[in-house]
C-alpha cells in the first residue's frame, strides 16, 4: 500500500513574543528578542532571565472556570491549538471524528502546579493538596483538553522525548495519517516550566545563560561567547491532514510533511556524541523517507541551543551530510532560539512553524547575536543578524532532547 500524503492545513503559537503565528513570524524577521528579566520567582536565583509569556491571561481565550483547572502549559497548548483548528477551519467538517486525532505533548507537564501543591503541603499539611493537583499535573492533558473541546475521537496522546517532544509529536501525526489510523491530527508541543524548580533544576545542572545584566544578548548559538541556553515557554500547533481529504474541503494547504527521521546517541544523560552522529543519522533518515538528496534541502532551523557541545555537534553533523559553505551555496542554516529561547517541549513545534513560514514567504529568519562566530563550528551560512531573502522549496528541522533523543522533520512546498 503507497502512503498517503500530508499536509499542513492550519497552525496556531504562543511565545514570548505573545499569541499567534503572525506574532511569531514578524518578530523573527525583525530579528527581535523575546529575552527578558523574569518576573515571578523566588529570592536567591543566578539566573535571571528566560523567554516569558508575559501579559498572558489565559481567561481571554479560555472560560474561566475551565482556566483555573489547566496547568499554565495546558492553557498555552489550548490557545494554540485554537488558531490552529480555525485557522485550519476544521469545526463541523465532515469527517469521522474517531479519524481525528491529537498528540499535543509536553516534556515536563505541569511543574508549576507541582510546585504549587508541594507548598500547600509542606505550609498547610497532606490534606491540603488540591484534588485537581493531578490532572492538571500530568504531560497528557494538553491533547485529553484539547479533544475534548472539539470532540476529537481519535488518536489521543501524548509523546515524552524532552527537548524533542515537539518534533516526535508531529512526526508521529504524520506517520499516523501516512499509514491510515488518523485523516486529521492536531499536533505539536507546549511547555510552562519558568518556575522555581524550572529554574532552579536547570541552573544546577549548569546548563543556562547567567548573561542577566544583556538578556536580548544572552542567547547566541554558534558564538565563540556562548554561555548555555535561555529557558523560555509557549505552544506550538500544527493541524496535518490528508491530501485529499484536505483538497476535498477546499482547506488552504501551507506545506507538505515529506519526511520524519529518528534515533538514538546512546552516549551520555544529557550530553551529545561529540561528532554530532545520531543528529547526522536522524537527518539521512528523514531525507531517505522523504526521498530526497542533501541538495534538495535549501534551509535548516538547527537544534541550535547555544550551548557549547550541542552547537558544535549538530554543526558537524549538517556538515557532514550537506557539505560546507562553499560547496552548498545555497544552503542556509540559522537557529530561531537566538530569538525567542528553548521552549523545550513546545520548541520544535514553533520551529517547524518556521520552517513553513520560511518556505511560505521565501525569507529565512536569522541568527541574531552570532557576534564572532565560533571556530569549532562547522563553515555554513548562519544568516547572520539579519534574515535574507531565499528560494527556499523544502525545509528540515532538528530537536534533540536530553536521553539522547534525535528527531528531525522535513516540510516541502505543496505542489499537485
Amino acid at each position: 500500500m503507497s502512503k498517503r500524503r500530508v499536509v499542513v492545513t492550519g497552525m496556531g503559537a504562543v511565545t514570548p513574543f505573545g499569541v499567534g503565528v503572525k506574532t511569531l513570524w514578524d518578530n523573527l524577521l525583525a530579528g527581535n528578542s523575546g529575552i527578558s528579566l523574569t518576573e515571578g520567582l523566588s529570592e536567591g536565583h543566578t539566573v535571571l532571565i528566560s523567554g516569558q509569556v508575559k501579559d498572558f491571561d489565559p481567561e481571554q481565550y479560555i472560560n474561566p472556570k475551565d482556566a483555573k483547572r489547566m496547568d499554565r502549559y495546558t492553557q498555552f497548548a489550548m490557545v494554540a491549538a485554537d488558531e490552529a483548528i480555525a485557522d485550519a477551519k476544521l469545526e463541523g467538517i465532515d469527517v469521522d471524528p474517531y479519524k481525528i486525532g491529537v498528540i499535543v505533548s509536553s516534556a515536563a507537564g505541569g511543574f508549576r502546579t507541582l510546585e504549587k501543591s508541594h507548598k500547600s503541603i509542606l505550609d498547610r499539611g497532606p490534606t491540603k493538596c488540591s484534588p485537581f493537583t493531578i490532572p492538571m499535573m500530568i504531560a497528557d492533558m494538553a491533547s485529553g483538553r484539547i479533544s475534548m473541546k472539539y470532540g476529537f475521537k481519535g488518536i489521543n496522546k501524548a509523546v515524552l522525548s524532552a527537548c524533542a517532544t515537539g518534533t516526535h509529536s508531529i512526526g508521529d501525526a504524520f506517520r499516523a495519517i501516512q499509514c491510515g489510523d488518523a485523516d486529521i491530527v492536531v499536533a505539536g508541543g507546549c511547555e510552562a516550566t519558568i518556575c522555581d524548580i524550572g529554574i532552579g533544576a536547570f541552573t544546577a545542572a549548569k546548563t543556562l545563560s547567567k548573561r542577566n545584566d544583556e538578556p536580548q544578548k544572552a542567547s547566541r548559538p554558534y558564538d565563540k561567547d556562548r554561555d548555555g541556553f535561555i529557558m523560555s515557554e509557549g505552544a506550538g500547533v500544527l493541524v496535518l491532514e490528508e491530501y485529499e481529504t484536505a483538497k476535498k474541503r477546499g482547506a488552504h494547504i501551507y506545506a507538505e510533511v515529506v519526511g520524519y527521521g529518528q534515533s538514538a546517541d546512546a552516549y551520555d544523560m544529557v550530553a551529545p556524541c561529540p561528532e554530532g552522529k545520531g543528529a547526522t543519522k536522524s537527518m539521512e533518515f528523514a531525507l531517505q523517507d522523504a526521498g530526497m538528496k542533501p541538495e534538495d534541502i535549501q534551509y535548516i532551523n538547527t537544534h541550535g541551543t547555544s550551548t557549547g557541545l550541542g552547537d558544535i555537534a549538530e554543526s558537524k553533523a549538517v556538515e557532514r551530510l550537506f557539505g560546507d559553505k562553499e560547496h552548498n551555496k545555497n544552503l542556509y542554516v540559522s537557529s530561531t532560539k537566538s530569538m525567542h529561547g528553548h521552549m523545550l517541549g513546545a520548541t520544535g513545534a514553533v520551529e517547524s512553524i518556521a520552517c513553513i513560514e520560511t518556505i511560505n514567504n521565501n525569507i529565512v529568519p536569522p541568527t541574531i547575536n552570532l557576534d564572532n562566530q565560533d571556530e569549532e563550528v562547522a563553515n555554513l551560512n548562519y544568516v547572520p543578524h539579519k534574515a535574507q531573502k531565499a528560494e527556499i522549496h523544502a525545509a528540515l528541522t532538528n530537536s534533540f532532547g536530553f536521553g539522547g533523543h534525535n528527531a528531525t522533520l522535513i516540510f516541502k512546498e505543496c505542489k499537485e
